[in-house]
């Protein structure tokens, strides 16, 4: 039953998120051809229970390979939107104390290695004689959350389209490598579920990829990776401002990302109001699949991903950070 729901809810948020082409803007495959066609059918298949992040985003890539991808202008607006709905509904299967707990726990790791990722990244770029806002941008990327970090930040600093699209394909690229390969090394490192979800939610960039990993590693590992992911995601409201003053910008204005605020607001209530456990486990179970779907479509973007565009320099810089960062996070854990 669980799966049937899951599956009719994605199918709804998944037209919802892609309402608003315009017919000018469409993209050359259209969604009524029969390859367009077969890649939602694919693209349906993944949140099958069996399914889990990485084995989604192999699909992805290879549907997008082979059948073109008919929703490829409004592919980052169909992630965005899965990922914000299903961060929300995972709050439905937390538990307040744990929550609590959880984030006191991973408050100080965060701010700490927010603070060493960006101070890493400045002396990098020095050393690799990159622009300062591409490796701020990467810095923050990988620091916080990715391209939604990049993406609050880069018109804050007044960024050039390049140095936005250079930082976000290196912050993708490096995610998908993280959500295949996190699992293997927790599992040959016999880490622990709590160990696993505070790596997984310091060490990779964005949500999805996080949950992605965390899930297909357990569910506590999950409720841990969730909650640390929202606490170093809130950190983009003083980097925001941080970065004001940085790059002396006039430009004052960034979004409070209202979904975390809204997962926060879902746990409380789950903990004081009557819910029936039925309804609990049908939009948890939505959720994930709706976060699996998501991974689908991060999937079927690394076609248009060219490593000789993101140049050498950016790509040493992100992945000596997100080394740096990985490693460093899972000593202090460990």
């Amino acid at each position: 039953m669980v799966y049937f729901q899951s599956f009719f809810a994605c199918i709804y948020f998944t037209a919802q998120a892609t309402t608003g082409i315009n017919a000018k803007n469409l993209p050359p495959t259209p969604i009524t051809s029969i390859k367009g066609i077969a890649f939602l059918v694919v693209a349906a298949c993944t949140i099958h229970p069996m399914i889990n992040g990485a084995i989604a985003l192999v699909m992805g890539f290879i549907a997008s390979y082979f059948l073109g991808h008919p929703l490829a202008r409004a592919n980052s607006k169909v992630i965005s939107q899965l990922l914000k709905i299903a961060v929300v509904g995972l709050g439905f299967g937390m538990n307040l104390q744990e929550t609590l707990a959880a984030g006191q726990d991973g408050i100080g790791l965060t701010a700490c290695f927010i603070a060493f990722t960006l101070g890493i990244a400045m002396v990098l770029s020095w050393l690799l004689k990159l622009p300062p806002k591409l490796s701020y941008l990467l810095g923050t990327g990988t620091a916080i959350c990715g391209g939604s970090a990049i993406a609050t930040v880069s018109p804050i600093i007044s960024a050039t389209e390049k140095d936005i699209s250079v930082s976000i394909g290196v912050v993708f690229l490096l995610n998908s490598i993280a959500l295949i390969i996190f699992p293997l090394i927790g599992q040959w490192l016999d880490l622990s579920q709590y160990q696993f979800g505070m790596w997984a939610a310091i060490a990779i960039h964005d949500t999805s990829s996080v949950v992605g990993a965390a899930s297909a590693y357990g569910d506590e590992a999950l409720r841990v990776a969730t909650t640390v992911k929202m606490v170093r995601a809130l950190w983009i409201i003083p980097v925001a401002v941080l970065s004001i003053f940085l790059f002396r910008s006039k430009k004052m204005g960034f979004q409070i990302p209202w979904f975390i605020l809204l997962f926060i607001t879902v746990i409380v209530a789950k903990d004081y109001l009557p819910m029936e456990q039925v309804f609990i486990n049908a939009v948890v179970g939505s959720s994930k699949a709706m976060m699996v779907l998501a991974l689908f479509f991060v999937g079927s973007s690394l076609q248009g991903i060219n490593l000789q565009s993101l140049g050498k320099g950016a790509l040493i810089l992100g992945v000596v950070l997100w080394i740096l960062v990985s490693v460093s996070s899972l000593l202090l854990i460990l």
